[in-house]
């Protein structure tokens, strides 16, 4: 399988807005904890998409990647840029999400690794995230060279209505 990364600017980004959505309504669905309510429909998150995401695309605030197998768009991440000027040298990897049916086949490393040039590239010296404590997630970025720096309890509902921890990590990208 061959997965091809791209930067999606706002246009495109407006432009793939309806298979965003489907992407993220897919991960939700799944038991994703990542900010939103069980049930979420793919109309209701392909207008997140276009209404926070894409201007904050275009503003440079974010940037971001999509995974596409045979031009089919089937993951995505985010690399935010804190909006303080002491905040240069971080960022911070959020909503890496790749679909159900192309999980565990490499797409979300090829996004991560990724991500990683590009905010290299951008002068970025620090990255974080948090995941949910015990998540295949949070194993794939253990594999990454990702290190720990400290566990929330409580901190993520989860879409079954449950309080999760979640772990914070970071990567100096030197």
């Amino acid at each position: 399988m061959n997965v091809m990364i791209r930067h999606l600017d706002q246009t495109a980004t407006l432009a793939a807005s309806a298979r965003l959505g489907e992407l993220l309504a897919d991960a939700v669905a799944g038991g994703a904890s990542v900010g939103f309510d069980p049930g979420l429909a793919a109309a209701a998150a392909a207008t997140w998409w276009r209404e926070s995401v894409a201007a904050r695309v275009g503003t440079g605030a974010v940037t971001l990647l999509a995974a596409e197998v045979d031009s089919t768009l089937v993951g995505t991440v985010q690399l935010v840029r804190p909006s303080f000027p002491n905040g240069r040298r971080r960022a911070e990897v959020a909503k890496l999400l790749v679909h159900s049916t192309f999980r565990r086949k490499g797409v979300a490393r090829a996004l991560m690794k990724n991500v990683e040039e590009v905010a290299r590239a951008d002068g970025r010296v620090l990255l974080v995230l948090d995941t949910e404590t015990g998540s295949g997630a949070k194993n794939l970025y253990d594999e990454l060279g990702w290190l720990v720096a400290g566990v929330i309890p409580d901190f993520a509902l989860d879409t079954d209505g449950r309080l999760h921890a979640t772990t914070v990590m970071y990567r100096r990208l030197r």
